[in-house]
C-alpha cells in the first residue's frame, strides 16, 4: 500500500506523505514512491504548481521512519546515491514548477530537509522545525546540512544543527525560513491563496525562473545574467508572452495556455 497520495487538478498537483499513524514518517518504500511521483510531474506540462503536505494534523513528515525493517548502516546509507535529497525533493534541482510545503505540524528530520526544498511554505502556529538526527546518531545528510546554512543566519543554522534543537513557527517565520505562520483552521485557504497568486502568473515563466535560480546559485551574477537554459528561451519566445501583453493592453485577466 503507498503512502503517498497524488492527485492533479487544474494545474495543481497535491501531493500528501498519508502515513499519519506514525506521524508521516518515510519509509523506504514510500520515498521510492515520492522519488516516482517528483520523476511524473517533472515532464507533465499539464502541472503549474505542486502542494505538498502531511496527513493528519500532528505532523508534515518526522522524517526518516527509525522503526522501518530496511534501515541501512550509516556508511551504506551515505554511499547509496540520492540526488534528488531526502524525499527525492531536499536537492532536486530538475523540477522547475513551484512547490508549496503546507506544514501541518512537525517537520524534522527528513521532514525538515524536504520543507528546505521547496519553494513557499505555510505553517500552522503549532509546527516545529528541527534537524534532530544528532540526537540518535545521525547527520542530515540529504540536504539538511547544506540548506540549511543557505537559508539561516549562519549562527542560527549552526545552533540548530550542532543541537538537534527545535524551533517555532514563529522563529521559522521571524528569521525567513518560512513565507506565512496560520491558524490550524486557517492552514488550507491560506495554502489556496498562494496557489491562486502562482496561478496569476505564465507556468513558463515560473518555469524559467525556478530554473535560472538553481542553475546559478552558486555562481557570480554577471556569469549568471549570461547563461541561456532552455525554459528561459522557451517562455521569451512563447504564446504566453505575447497573451500577457496582450491582456495588460485590453485590462483583462491572461489565459494562460503554458505554451
Amino acid at each position: 500500500m503507498s503512502g503517498i497520495l497524488y492527485e492533479l487538478k487544474d494545474h495543481v498537483a497535491r501531493v500528501t506523505i498519508d502515513r499519519p499513524q506514525v506521524l508521516n514518517a518515510i519509509d523506504p518504500a514510500t520515498e521510492r514512491e515520492l522519488e516516482r511521483i517528483w520523476a511524473r510531474i517533472e515532464p507533465d506540462r499539464d502541472v503549474w504548481v505542486v502542494v505538498v503536505t502531511g496527513a493528519g494534523d500532528r505532523a508534515f513528515s518526522v522524517g526518516f521512519d527509525v522503526k522501518a525493517q530496511e534501515v541501512e548502516p550509516g556508511l551504506a546509507y551515505w554511499a547509496r546515491e540520492r540526488p534528488g535529497g531526502f524525499g527525492g525533493l531536499a536537492l532536486r534541482r530538475t523540477l522547475n514548477v513551484p512547490v508549496i510545503a503546507a506544514v501541518n505540524g512537525y517537520a524534522l528530520g527528513g521532514g525538515m530537509e524536504i520543507v528546505l526544498g521547496c519553494d513557499i511554505v505555510v505553517a500552522v502556529e503549532e509546527a516545529r522545525f528541527g534537524l534532530t538526527e544528532p540526537r540518535i546518531g545521525w547527520l542530515p545528510l540529504d540536504g539538511g546540512v547544506f540548506q540549511l546554512v543557505r537559508q539561516l543566519p549562519h549562527r542560527l543554522a549552526m545552533g540548530m544543527l550542532l543541537t538537534g534543537e527545535q524551533i517555532s513557527a514563529a522563529e521559522a517565520y521571524r528569521y525567513g525560513l518560512i513565507n506565512e505562520v496560520v491558524p490550524r483552521g486557517g492552514l488550507a485557504e491560506a495554502v489556496q491563496r498562494w496557489v491562486d497568486r502562482v496561478l496569476l502568473c505564465a507556468p513558463l515563466s515560473l518555469r524559467a525562473i525556478k530554473e535560472m535560480v538553481q542553475r546559478t546559485a552558486a555562481m557570480p551574477v554577471e556569469d549568471a545574467i549570461r547563461m541561456r537554459f532552455p525554459a528561459l528561451i522557451e517562455a521569451l519566445g512563447s504564446e504566453d508572452a505575447i497573451e500577457g501583453v496582450k491582456a495588460f493592453q485590453e485590462k483583462r485577466t491572461p489565459r494562460w495556455r503554458g505554451s
